[in-house]
């Protein structure tokens, strides 16, 4: 009868270990998967960043700036080309979504388009309708919250050596009149505007300023644009 006790108390003590190790087991606490931020750049060649290494284009700086501040970002996904007008970035979009669908899952988006219809001669008003269309996509793209989308105001290519022989009054003059009706939309959106045209009118004294090919900004002027993009999309994290 005392071996058979015996017996039965050395499997009750084996089944309560056993219950103990599948508890201990069980509270493992699950591995904290750090959250990295996705930030998309719908643009034209001054998102792509024409003539600089791609690690000079603004959105790369902006994202090895947050890199560099200890802020877990994704390398920036770029959707631009030379030459885009609101149009052609439109259908840029478009097929964009169709290899690789952009949702809307993106942390941060920016917005800069519109000097190639300035440079066609395109009106302004129907730059409107397509910049706020674009503008709206961009909002949805940051999962419709416009505190995290940041439009830049035109560049203004009139002080440039490629103007030479232009009238750079009137490319200043449409360039600013672009940049009222684009922050215009942009204020009414409730999104961040920040206006870049001063700074790119300063290489007229400065060709440190400009990439090589005497048109687009160098990577030292679109440092200025991301460290003041970065900073905003610091205050959001």
């Amino acid at each position: 009868m005392k071996r058979v006790l015996a017996i039965l108390f050395f499997f009750t003590c084996s089944s309560s270990s056993c219950s103990k190790k599948e508890l201990v087991t069980n509270m493992t606490p699950t591995p904290v998967v750090e959250k990295k931020y996705n930030y998309l750049a719908l643009g034209d060649s001054y998102t792509i960043g024409e003539s600089v290494p791609a690690a000079d284009n603004f959105p790369s700086q902006v994202v090895n700036s947050l890199l560099n501040n200890a802020s877990p970002f994704l390398p920036a996904r770029i959707i631009a080309k030379t030459g885009w007008t609101t149009d052609e970035l439109e259908s840029g979009i478009v097929e964009a979504n169709s290899a690789n669908p952009l949702l809307n899952s993106y942390d941060f988006v920016s917005l800069l388009i519109g000097v190639n219809n300035q440079y066609r001669g395109l009106p302004v008003d129907s730059y409107k309708i397509a910049f706020e269309e674009l503008l709206k996509k961009a909002i949805h793209f940051a999962g419709d919250k416009a505190d995290r989308v940041v439009v830049l105001s035109i560049p203004d290519w009139g002080v440039t050596p490629f103007a030479s022989g232009r009238d750079r009054a009137q490319i200043a003059r449409e360039i600013d009149a672009y940049n009222a009706a684009n922050k215009q939309i942009a204020v009414l959106y409730n999104v961040y505007y920040l206006d870049i045209t001063p700074w790119t009118r300063e290489a007229v004294n400065d060709n440190t300023l400009l990439a090589g090919d005497g048109l687009h900004p160098s990577g030292k002027e679109y440092k200025r644009w991301a460290e003041r993009i970065a900073g905003f999309f610091r205050s959001k994290l």
